[in-house]
């Protein structure tokens, strides 16, 4: 049985996962939970968030994030592809930064216009 906090809402539900009955949920206040629980020992994600440099704008970096959340296994490769770009101004909030992270079909976007 594996203990986790739902981060789903502020509720911050204390979940616990039975591994050996299908994934099985309790704890959960609402089925967001449940599903929450389940995904994170199935095949956890995230949702990754930094910065890149940019030229010609106030800031010498721009916030970027992915567009959705990806397979936690690629955070690492994913923050790699982010050393080497470099922005030029002006940027607009929703721009792709990076078109496909990893070959997941998951773009990094711009999250500040500059």
């Amino acid at each position: 049985m594996k203990e986790l906090i739902c981060i789903v809402c502020p509720k911050g539900c204390h979940l616990k996962v039975d591994e050996e009955n299908g994934y099985s949920v309790t704890g959960n206040a609402c089925p967001r939970g449940a599903e929450y629980g389940k995904k994170e020992l199935t095949a956890p994600t995230r949702v990754i968030t930094s910065t890149v440099k940019v030229r010609g704008a106030i800031y010498s970096r721009c916030p970027v994030k992915t567009a959705a959340p990806i397979p936690k296994g690629l955070i690492f490769a994913a923050m790699e592809l982010l050393n080497d770009v470099e922005l030029q101004a002006p940027v607009r909030v929703g721009d792709i930064v990076i078109e496909d992270i990893c070959g997941t079909g998951i773009p990094f976007v711009a999250a500040r216009d500059l």
